[in-house]
């Protein structure tokens, strides 16, 4: 499969995930996290499909398209292990989305940034909530679930907070 092939079948599998999510936590009252604003694609789909929803976006940089950006009080900029924890007495328990896009593409680094932000996450989520993501988790208090059609397994992971255990 050429790259390009590749980029595209991420794209589509990126969209159905986040779509498929977006109707799962359409009756819940919340905010979105968007973790790696990136070129902004994500968070601009999220911001058309749910415009009346907060979106906090994490990344070290701002490196989008102005037109893809959040507002500057919705931008929170700087390692996600850091900026993830001091938000917590803000957001905790409350986010119904997190939409993870956090790979380097060095799986070493990836898991270890997995396993230091997957807490940090999940205490940021409200019971039920839904987080996807480009990279698996392994969180006590997330249950891994079916992918949307069309998605092979092991191009994204969708995840739901299980209510009543306290994030480890």
């Amino acid at each position: 499969m050429s790259r390009l092939d590749s980029f595209i079948r991420r794209l589509n599998a990126q969209r159905s995930c986040i779509d498929h999510a977006l109707r799962r936590v359409e009756h819940m009252p919340g905010p979105f996290l968007e973790l790696g604003l990136g070129n902004g694609r994500t968070y601009d789909h999220l911001r058309e499909a749910a415009p009346d929803r907060d979106i906090f976006v994490f990344d070290r940089k701002v490196a989008a398209h102005p037109d893809c950006q959040p507002p500057p009080n919705y931008m929170i900029i700087g390692e996600l292990s850091e900026t993830l924890g001091g938000i917590a007495s803000r957001l905790a328990g409350s986010a119904v989305l997190a939409h993870c896009d956090i790979g380097s593409g060095h799986p070493v680094a990836d898991q270890a940034l997995v396993r230091e932000i997957g807490p940090k996450i999940s205490g940021l989520m409200a019971e039920y909530g839904v987080v996807l993501s480009d990279q698996r988790f392994e969180v006590m208090d997330w249950q891994k679930c079916d992918l949307p059609e069309g998605v092979r397994a092991g191009r994204y992971y969708v995840y739901q907070k299980i209510p009543g255990i306290p994030p480890r």
